[in-house]
């Protein structure tokens, strides 16, 4: 499984920019004008792995197959969109197709570029979105709890509901306590249950060390995932080739992408492991959840190996480079046989055995 991240955020902040940087394409349309993206863009990305390719060549893979991650450009969002505002319940159906919520805000000032609020106040901006997604929320709730729909819930069901409700009307996102709530209210389409990442984009003099608007959504978003990207520098990345892109990032004093940072903070989110198959035929990287049994892994090669798993034959991905093989592992004691009730680990290389 890849999973799927929805680019959230304002008219002109910058979203349109980031997904064509990101997916390394012209797909989107960026303008300075609101609602420039009306349907969503979608593209998928390989997630580039070192060490899927040093897997690929001790195997002499004839193919390589990296996971990867779906990005979708959701139109901007305006205040009152939970009441059909703007591209509203439009742009709030988008949003509740995707695992995880990207909200880009805009952290620098342009004489060019115009702010829908006419002034640039990212802390404004997101609490905007907040509470749009918290009304939408609310919303759906209310209309679960009606007389006539009440009566087909479980009174558990009806206590979780009216609890989250509790929470939302509070101006809180809605938590949850455990697996068999989190499934309920993934059903329902609720968007404040959704992981999230802020993305603030900054001008290229503020990349390296950020700027007061930066700053002030460390502090206040202390407890959140936050990344500090440039889009427009992003977007001059992608359109350079492998040397001439070390070399631009190396003169700017930039470490990796916004889009390595993406999916690293991503995969940590969503709690996601990579684990690896490798042969001559094929190398490929595969993602599951963390804390996955073996059984449960193999599904996602096929459905019919959970089903007809017998066992795993194991080694780390360090071991597999160091010693060339999967047989030299065996050889040297680095190649372990793991059954049903293994939890795959991040960087496994993993053969399945099953039953025909």
């Amino acid at each position: 499984m890849g999973f799927k991240c929805g680019i959230v955020g304002l008219p002109n902040v910058g979203k349109s920019t980031l997904f064509n940087a990101l997916t390394a394409s012209k797909n989107a349309e960026a303008a300075n004008f609101p609602f420039c993206t009306i349907d969503p863009n979608i593209g998928i990305v390989d997630v580039i792995d070192e060490r899927l390719d040093k897997l690929s060549n001790l195997s002499n893979s004839k193919k390589k197959i990296y996971t990867n991650i779906t990005f979708v450009d959701i139109a901007g969002l305006v205040k009152g969109a939970s009441k059909g505002e703007g591209l509203g319940n439009k742009f709030l159906s988008h949003i509740r197709e995707v695992d995880a919520i990207i909200h880009l805000v805009r952290c620098f000032d342009s004489d060019k570029i115009t702010h829908v609020n006419s002034k640039i106040d990212p802390i404004e901006d997101l609490e905007t979105i907040k509470t749009e997604i918290i009304l939408s929320d609310i919303d759906i709730i209310q209309k679960k709890l009606e007389k006539g729909k009440k009566k087909l819930l479980q009174e558990k069901e009806v206590k979780m509901l009216e609890e989250k409700l509790r929470q939302l009307n509070e101006g809180k996102e809605a938590t949850i306590e455990d697996k068999n709530e989190k499934q309920f209210l993934t059903t329902l389409g609720l968007l404040t249950i959704k992981p999230k990442i802020i993305v603030c984009n900054v001008d290229e003099e503020s990349l390296i060390k950020g700027n007061i608007f930066t700053e002030s959504i460390k502090k206040k978003y202390s407890n959140e995932k936050i990344v500090t990207i440039c889009a427009d520098i992003e977007d001059q990345i992608m359109g350079l080739d492998n040397n001439e892109r070390e070399t631009f990032m190396k003169e700017i004093g930039l470490n990796k992408t916004g889009l390595n940072q993406l999916i690293k903070e991503g995969y940590d989110l969503l709690n996601l492991d990579t684990f690896f198959t490798s042969g001559p035929e094929e190398s490929r990287a595969w993602t599951v959840e963390k804390n996955t049994l073996a059984p449960k892994a193999a599904s996602v090669i096929h459905t019919d190996f959970e089903k007809n798993f017998i066992r795993a034959e194991a080694v780390t991905c360090e071991d597999f480079i160091k010693f060339g093989s999967a047989e030299k592992c065996k050889e040297n004691g680095k190649l372990r046989i793991e059954g049903k009730d293994y939890i795959v680990k991040d960087g496994d290389v993993l053969y399945f055995r099953v039953n025909p």
